[in-house]
């Protein structure tokens, strides 16, 4: 959604949507702030707070967020603390507190080696931790909840195991759409939901890619942005991860800026491998991730209103059903 590193001149609050909502959190005027662009947010980072105001479609969201970082709190896993929340006639906005440094996004292109890889083993230790923290059963963002119950959805959004076949449904209800393909994912999927029959739910992130860690001197400070942050198997986290590694392109931290360059990502998931083992060793891994890749692209396909798009998704199906995905560019 958005990152905590100010790409621009700090000066004096000004923005009267700003002002407005540091009164509405009960936060001074005072200080310098940097504007910050996002997907569905704009931000603006000072220099102990940054406040977020939402522009988008994520019912709920910031609620959502204050509710999981109540759960992060007292535990081991390096966030940005939760500070107020709340709604005004700007829209939804959250403050948190500002976490030291900039987006791993950002740090990433000059970063030498053996920097690169102390920040993914850092990373992987905070995702041991946040799998470890107490989750309600069924936990899910409001908004992935109606996206699930049928409610047009143009974006991303991670994998729920129990929700796959209700994604063929959706795509059924597409003018258009290829009856044969769907036939055959729907059996796909059903041959393949017994390999989730023995998961434990876990706190998932839901959206972990470069935009959305924070690094200083090379040490991990903070994952932010937990609007997508669900209770489902820990391996789930893998398939934004491992996608994002694959298809960097396609996760700039901005609709304006241009995503990392894959041939940079190579040695990642080797590295998140030898952090965090665990979350590499399920049984039958390749076919769980390609379930959740599948799902995905399910989701592009049943929801995106762009045609070019549900267009790519049919297509990455298709290629699924044959075994095919970005993993096969990968390996760890």
């Amino acid at each position: 959604m958005c990152d905590h590193s100010p790409p621009f001149v700090a000066e004096p609050a000004a923005d009267p949507a700003l002002l407005r909502t540091l009164a509405a959190a009960g936060l001074p005027a005072t200080g310098r702030f940097s504007p910050k662009a996002g997907w569905v947010s704009r931000a603006w980072v000072g220099d102990d707070y940054v406040i977020r105001l939402s522009n988008g479609p994520f019912r709920d969201a910031y609620r959502h967020e204050a509710a999981v970082a109540d759960l992060l709190a007292g535990s081991d896993v390096p966030h940005a603390r939760h500070l107020a929340h709340g709604h005004g006639p700007d829209g939804t906005w959250y403050v948190a507190e500002r976490l030291p440094g900039r987006t791993l996004y950002e740090a990433w292109p000059t970063a030498d080696p053996p920097t690169r890889r102390a920040m993914i083993e850092d990373l992987g230790a905070a995702l041991r931790a946040l799998h470890r923290v107490p989750v309600p059963a069924g936990l899910l963002p409001p908004w992935l909840a109606d996206a699930i119950a049928g409610t047009p959805w143009p974006a991303y959004h991670p994998p729920v195991v129990g929700a796959a076949l209700q994604r063929v449904e959706a795509a059924r209800r597409l003018p258009g759409h290829d009856p044969r393909l769907l036939t055959d994912v729907a059996e796909w999927i059903r041959e393949r939901l017994a390999l989730f029959a023995a998961d434990e739910a876990v706190l998932v992130h839901g959206d972990l890619h470069g935009s959305n860690v924070m690094v200083d001197h090379g040490r991990v400070t903070g994952l932010i942005d937990f609007a997508e942050a669900l209770a489902q198997p820990a391996d789930v986290e893998l398939d934004t991860v491992l996608r994002w590694c694959a298809r960097a392109r396609e996760y700039p931290p901005t609709p304006e800026e241009r995503g990392l360059d894959e041939a940079t990502l190579t040695e990642v998931p080797g590295w998140l491998h030898g952090a965090y083992p665990e979350l590499f060793e399920r049984e039958h891994l390749r076919e769980r991730l390609n379930f959740y890749d599948m799902y995905v692209e399910l989701a592009l396909y049943a929801h995106h209103p762009q045609p070019d798009i549900r267009d790519t998704a049919q297509a990455r199906i298709a290629r699924l059903l044959c075994g095919d995905n970005h993993l096969d560019r990968l390996t760890w």
